[in-house]
C-alpha cells in the first residue's frame, strides 16, 4: 500500500515538474512575443502593412499546428510512445526515420506549390487583398519569403514532441525565444533603415526558422533519436500513423482554423481590423501558452502511457486535474483581460504608429475574446483525451462543428449585424464554448469525467476569489484613466493592478482551500 501511494506520489510530482518546466520556458517565450508585438506595431502600427505582415505569418502558422505541433504531433505521440514501450530500439528507429521521410517530402512538396501559386493562396486566406493590386503583390512577395518557415518550424516541432515523449520539456519550451528575439532585433534595428521595412521582417521570420531549427540537434543527439531520413511506407507505425493523421488534421488545428476564418472576413473589413484582431489575439494567447497550451503538452504523453482501459480512474483523474488547472488560472485571466482591456493595450501598444483609436478597437476584440479564455484553454485539455487513446474522429466532428458555426456566426455579427472586428472575436468566443460543451459531453457518456458535487470547496474557492479580483478591478480601472497618463505612469500603475491581483486572488483561494494550493494538482 504505501508503495503504491509513494508511485503516485513520485508521478504527481513528475507531472507538476514537468509542468513548470513549459510553464517557465513558454512565460519566457510569451514576454519575448509580446515585446515582438510591441516592436513591429510601434514599426509599422496598425496600416495596411501590418495588416498584411500578420496575415501572411498566419498562413505558415496555421499549416505549422497541421503538419507539426497539431495534426502531427497528436498523431505521432501515442504511436511513438508505444514503440519506445516496447523496448525495440531498432523498431523505433525505423519507425522516426520513416516519419521523419514523409514529413521532409511533404513538406517540400506543399512549400513548392504554395510559392508557385501563391496568389492563389492570398485569394484563399486573404480576399481582401486579393482584389486590391499594391496589397496582392506586397503580400505576395512577403508570403513567399516567409513561407518556406512553416518547413523548417515544423521539423522543429517534430524534434520537440521526441523530446515531450522522452520528459525532456525544456529546450522545445523555450525556442520560441529565438524566433521572437529575431523578430525583435529586425524591427528595431534593421527594418527601420530600409524604404519597405515589412520585407525585413518578412526575412527575420525566415532566419528564425533556421536557428530554432539547428539548436534541435544536440538534444535529440544526447537522446539517441535524432532521425536520418528515409522513406518506408511499408512500415507498419508509418501506416498506422496516415490512419490518425487524416482526422487529427481537423481536429487537431480547431483554434487555429477558426482563427484562420476569423483572419479571412477580417481582410474584407475596414483597413486596421486585421491587426485588431491580431492584438487581441496575442493578449489571449499569453495566459493560453503560459499554461493551457504547457499542460496540453505534458498532458498527452501522459495520457498516452495509461491504459485508458485498466487504468481508467487514473486517465480519468488526470484529466480533472487538467480542468482544475485551467479553470483556476483561466477565470481569473478572462476577468482581467475583460477589466482591464484597455489598461493592457494601452500600457503595451499605444505608441509610435499605434493610435488612441487603434487601442480602443483592439480593446473590444480583446474583452469579446476573453469570455472564450477558459474554453479556448479547455479545448487544449479535453482533445489529448481523445487523441491519447487514438481516437481522431470524434475531435474531428467536433471541429466540424466548430468550423461551420464559426464560419457562419463571423459572418452574421460581423456584417449582417454590423459589429466589424467585435463580431468576429465574439463568434469565435461562441464556437469555442459549444465545442468544450459536446467534448465534455461525449467524455461524461464515455466514463471518463466524473460528476461530482459542484458545492464544492474548490469551486467555493474560484467563486469567492474571482468576486473579490472583480471588485477590486472594478473599482480600479473606474478611477485610473490609463490613456491620459505617460508611459512610465501607465506601466507603473498596470504593475501595481496585475500585482495586487495576483495577490488578492491567490491569498483568498489559499485562505478559503485551507491547504497549499498545488495540493489541489497534485
Amino acid at each position: 500500500m504505501n508503495k503504491i501511494k509513494s508511485n503516485k506520489e513520485e508521478n504527481s510530482f513528475g507531472l507538476f515538474n514537468s509542468l513548470k518546466k513549459v510553464v517557465s520556458g513558454t512565460a519566457v517565450s510569451r514576454i519575448f512575443g509580446l515585446i515582438r508585438d510591441i516592436s513591429t506595431t510601434n514599426l509599422l502600427g496598425a496600416s495596411v502593412f501590418h495588416d498584411i505582415f500578420v496575415i501572411c505569418l498566419k498562413i505558415p502558422n496555421l499549416f505549422r499546428r497541421f503538419f507539426a505541433e497539431g495534426a502531427f504531433n497528436q498523431a505521432f505521440i501515442p504511436i511513438y510512445t508505444d514503440y519506445e514501450n516496447s523496448k525495440d530500439n531498432d523498431r523505433t528507429s525505423d519507425f522516426l526515420n520513416a516519419i521523419f521521410g514523409t514529413l521532409l517530402i511533404t513538406l517540400f512538396i506543399f512549400t513548392s506549390l504554395v510559392l508557385i501559386f501563391t496568389p492563389v493562396f492570398i485569394f484563399l486566406f486573404a480576399p481582401g487583398f486579393y482584389f486590391q493590386s499594391e496589397e496582392l503583390e506586397i503580400s505576395s512577395h512577403v508570403l513567399r519569403i516567409m513561407f518556406p518557415y512553416l518547413a523548417l518550424i515544423s521539423l522543429v516541432a517534430f524534434a520537440g514532441g521526441i523530446q515531450n515523449t522522452h520528459q525532456k520539456f525544456s529546450i522545445p519550451a523555450f525556442t520560441p525565444v529565438v524566433f521572437n528575439l529575431c523578430l525583435i532585433i529586425a524591427a528595431v534595428f534593421v527594418a527601420p533603415k530600409y524604404e519597405m521595412p515589412i520585407y525585413v521582417l518578412a526575412w527575420g521570420v525566415l532566419l528564425a526558422g533556421f536557428l530554432q531549427l539547428l539548436i534541435q540537434i544536440a538534444p535529440l543527439r544526447d537522446i539517441n533519436r535524432l532521425p536520418v531520413p528515409k522513406l518506408n511506407f511499408k512500415n507498419k507505425g508509418v501506416k498506422k500513423f496516415f490512419k490518425i493523421i487524416l482526422p487529427a488534421i481537423l481536429a487537431g488545428g480547431i483554434i487555429q482554423i477558426n482563427l484562420l476564418i476569423d483572419t479571412i472576413f477580417a481582410s474584407l473589413l475596414e483597413t486596421g481590423s486585421p491587426t485588431w484582431l491580431y492584438v487581441s489575439d496575442r493578449l489571449i494567447q499569453f495566459p493560453m501558452g503560459i499554461f493551457a497550451i504547457a499542460i496540453g503538452t505534458v498532458l498527452l504523453p501522459t495520457l498516452s502511457k495509461l491504459d485508458a482501459t485498466n487504468k481508467k480512474i487514473d486517465f480519468s483523474n488526470s484529466i480533472s486535474k487538467g480542468q482544475k488547472f485551467v479553470l483556476f488560472l483561466g477565470i481569473p485571466s478572462l476577468i482581467g483581460l475583460f477589466l482591464c482591456a484597455e489598461d493592457l493595450v494601452s500600457t503595451i501598444f499605444y505608441r509610435g504608429q499605434f493610435t488612441y483609436t487603434d487601442v480602443l478597437q483592439s480593446s473590444y476584440s480583446l474583452m469579446a475574446f476573453s469570455i472564450g479564455l477558459p474554453f479556448f484553454m479547455l479545448m487544449k485539455v479535453l482533445t489529448p483525451a481523445f487523441f491519447a487513446r487514438k481516437d481522431t474522429k470524434t475531435p474531428m466532428y467536433v471541429a466540424l462543428v466548430s468550423l461551420i458555426l464559426n464560419a457562419c456566426l463571423n459572418y452574421f455579427l460581423a456584417f449582417v449585424l454590423d459589429f466589424g472586428h467585435i463580431g468576429i472575436a465574439i463568434g469565435s468566443t461562441i464556437s469555442a464554448f459549444v465545442s468544450v460543451l459536446i467534448l465534455e459531453i461525449i467524455l461524461f457518456k464515455s466514463g471518463f469525467i466524473i460528476i461530482r458535487n459542484i458545492l464544492n470547496k474548490f469551486n467555493l474557492m474560484i467563486f469567492m476569489s474571482s468576486s473579490a479580483l472583480i471588485a477590486f478591478l472594478y473599482f480600479f480601472t473606474l478611477n485610473t484613466n490609463f490613456i491620459e497618463l505617460n508611459q512610465i505612469e501607465r506601466l507603473g500603475y498596470l504593475s501595481i493592478e496585475v500585482i495586487a491581483s495576483v495577490c488578492i486572488y491567490l491569498s483568498i483561494s489559499r485562505l478559503i482551500y485551507g491547504k497549499p494550493l498545488q495540493t489541489i494538482f497534485n
